[in-house]
Parts: structure tokens; C-alpha cells; sequence
């Protein structure tokens, strides 16, 4: 394991082409972002607008099941959103969910490039280390990233699925993964719900659709993932859906097949 400001690697194998990635999985605001607080009240800390709840716990058993390498956050994506292009308006959010962030409210473009220097970019170089030794192994990457998304919005209707899978252009990995969740016959699943896959300079567009690597971005209600019971039975049921996803070994053939 090593861990950064920005960034946690844990290894639980050197073998596996499967590189788990979870872009929002603490809700931690560094000393060095406003001393360590964004001006918020703990309870809206402890929400989704903070973080991706259950995620991380979802990430580390998924990985102990797969032998493979997991990336993690170390800070809130109130910070900064490292699954956000650097030009997306969403990068930094100044209000989200109904809750006004005090700390980010007046920042500039100078606040925004240090925050990007700190704690983006170290994050998006840890993914891309992890994928170059997968591939000197000579080894395809295969990019799986967990999210969570909470049962409702405010203002919004209650959202149906307990799972949802997203993609862009490169179904090789979700795909198969929908049609497994959906055989199973207990589950609504979402296909790009219930957030679209399409969003170009996001996390998985960078490192999986720009370079080719198949990839997949997994989400799920984070009510079913709230306590440690939930996250180890979702990494258990998902763990065997996708060890056979696992593509040929040419690599040529599988990044741009």
C-alpha cells in the first residue's frame, strides 16, 4: 500500500489486468484546502454531495476478490472532482444538491489550478503509473471504477435502479456486465443510468477511451452500501461477473478492438 495527499494504492496481487479505480472515495478536505474545512456542516460532509458512500469499501474487497490493484481519492471531490474534464463547469462545485459550498463560493482560477496541482493531477498520474505496468506486463488494462449514487435528488422523482452501469462508445466490458446483472432477474439495472457514460474528460474517457483500454464504470445506490454488511455482499456479487470479462492478452488487439 502507499497512500499520498491525493491518492491511495493498495495491491492485492501483481497479475491482474483488472485495475480498480474510485474516484470519490473519501470525503476528506485537506489542511491545505481553507485549513481543512469547506464551511459546511458535518452532515452535509457525511452526504453524497461530499463523497461516493460505500464506495471505497465496495473498491477494497472487490479488489482483495480480483487479486488487483485499487487507486483511491484521498480528498473530497468538494475539493476538486477528479472525475471531471479540467474544463468541465463541474469541476469545482460551488453548489450542489441544495447546499451552497461556503469555501469554494469566490474561488478563482488560481485556487482552482493549486487544488489541481495538489490533488487532480497526482490522482489522474497514480491511474496512469498503474496502467503502464499493467501494460509492461504485457497484460491489457482492464479499468473498472465504482462510484455510488444516492436514491434521490432533491427536487427529483426517487431513482428505480439499484444498480446502474456506464459506458461511452466501448461496450466490450459493459455489455456483457448489463446482460449478466439483468440475467440474474432480482435487479433493476440502469444502462448509462442514471447518469449518462458520455461525458467527455471525465475519469474513464481519459484513461479508457482516449487510450483505448476497455473500461467500465459501475454504480450503485449507496443506501445498499452504506454500512460495511452491504459493500462486502455487492463486491461478492459482482466479483464473479466480472473476472470473465477478462479480454484476450494481444494488446494492440484488445485496446482498439
Amino acid at each position: 500500500m502507499s497512500k499520498s495527499p491525493a491518492f491511495e494504492v493498495l495491491s492485492f496481487g501483481s497479475v491482474s489486468p483488472f485495475l480498480l479505480l474510485c474516484d470519490h472515495a473519501s470525503n476528506h478536505v485537506p489542511e491545505a484546502v481553507n485549513g481543512g474545512s469547506l464551511g459546511l456542516p458535518d452532515r452535509d460532509m457525511e452526504r453524497h454531495i461530499a463523497y461516493d458512500v460505500g464506495a471505497a469499501g465496495v473498491t477494497r474487497r472487490l479488489a482483495e476478490h480480483l487479486g488487483s490493484v485499487a487507486v483511491m481519492s484521498c480528498f473530497s471531490r468538494l475539493v476538486i472532482d477528479p472525475n471531471r474534464g479540467i474544463d468541465d463547469p463541474t469541476l469545482l462545485m460551488r453548489l450542489y444538491d441544495g447546499s451552497i459550498i461556503p469555501a469554494n463560493r469566490n474561488v478563482d482560477e488560481v485556487e482552482i489550478n493549486r487544488r489541481k496541482s495538489l490533488f487532480y493531477d497526482p490522482y489522474h498520474a497514480a491511474i496512469e503509473a498503474q496502467i503502464e505496468m499493467i501494460r509492461a506486463r504485457g497484460q491489457v488494462p482492464h479499468l473498472i471504477s465504482i462510484h455510488s449514487f444516492t436514491k434521490k435528488l432533491a427536487g427529483k422523482p426517487d431513482r428505480p435502479w439499484e444498480i446502474g452501469i456506464l459506458w461511452d462508445r466501448d461496450g466490450r466490458l459493459a455489455e456483457p456486465l448489463i446482460a449478466a446483472l439483468k440475467a440474474d432477474g432480482s435487479l433493476c439495472v440502469g444502462d448509462n443510468e442514471p447518469y449518462s457514460g458520455q461525458l467527455q474528460g471525465d475519469c474513464m474517457y481519459r484513461h479508457g477511451t482516449a487510450r483505448g483500454n476497455p473500461h467500465v464504470l459501475i454504480e450503485i445506490r449507496n443506501d445498499l452500501i452504506a454500512e460495511e454488511a452491504g459493500q462486502w455482499a455487492w463486491a461478492d456479487r459482482l466479483a464473479p461477473l466480472i473476472r470473465p470479462l477478462m479480454l484476450g492478452t494481444d494488446i494492440e488487439e484488445a485496446c482498439h478492438g
